[in-house]
């Protein structure tokens, strides 16, 4: 049973082919377009794959993304099945205010972060970080729920926000210094360290929380650009919205 996972953020689709819906299942092809150009993916990378049996996805970018996709998809006999955020699935509780107003991706993340944590031994409070065009930091407690979590801009979002909110600022990205010296290095390094900070202040709160030290995850396309800068120990995981993903179409599709 093949099974497609599609990850769609606010910049790219990210794509995976797997023999089977499950974490362990071989990946078949995998790939990755910017969201100008999925309109070509049925004559192109998706041209020659072995027509997949499930999908699965997620999508941040908006229903006309979604509906561009899907009509990509119209070259096999496969249903499209989109992650709405429930109130629980895979083991994990949502505790958020409106459970289905939490970003799917954030949602899917969690739950595979949440089953990467348990498999490297007993259960313990967990952060997850996305570092993206946006960025978020959530918790989870150890008995899986989702407490709450911290939503704040990318590098790119605050760069263009100084931009157009201070006259005459167009400088190129810098670099990331203890003490800046010029305005480019002063503007990495200030987005750098506000999400470190952020990171840190969450993993706070949960130790706080929990009495107990939690791990912490990091994922995301901008997330190697964090990992020299952060000052508490993490793994850096390529894509945890696949592992969850593949964790929801294990229950849901076997």
């Amino acid at each position: 049973m093949n099974f497609l996972a599609i990850d769609i953020g606010n910049t790219r689709l990210k794509w995976a082919l797997h023999a089977a819906p499950r974490r362990d299942a071989p990946v078949l092809a995998q790939g990755a377009e910017f969201l100008e150009n999925i309109d070509k993916l049925a004559e192109g990378d998706w041209a020659q794959l072995p027509p997949p049996n499930r999908m699965l996805g997620c999508v941040v970018a908006g229903d006309a993304i979604k509906r561009r996709v899907e009509e990509q998809m119209e070259l096999w006999d496969v249903s499209a099945n989109w992650v709405v955020a429930s109130a629980r699935e895979a083991g994990l509780v949502n505790g958020y205010d409106h459970p289905a107003r939490l970003g799917a991706d954030r949602w899917v993340a969690m739950i595979g972060a949440w089953h990467r944590s348990l498999a490297q031994g007993t259960a313990r409070p967990l952060v997850v970080v996305m570092v993206g065009t946006a960025v978020t930091v959530d918790a989870i407690d150890s008995s899986g729920r989702f407490l709450g979590g911290l939503i704040l801009p990318g590098h790119g979002i605050m760069l263009r926000a100084m931009e157009s909110g201070t006259a005459g600022l167009r400088v190129p990205t810098g670099n990331v210094c203890e003490f800046p010296t010029n305005t480019s290095d002063a503007l990495t390094s200030g987005g750098t360290y506000a999400i470190a900070g952020a990171v840190e202040r969450m993993l706070q709160h949960v130790r706080q929380h929990c009495r107990i030290e939690p791990r912490c995850m990091m994922t995301g396309g901008a997330g190697w650009k964090m990992a020299p800068n952060m000052s508490r120990p993490f793994e850096l995981v390529d894509n945890l919205v696949f592992d969850g993903l593949l964790e929801m179409a294990a229950r849901r599709f076997i």
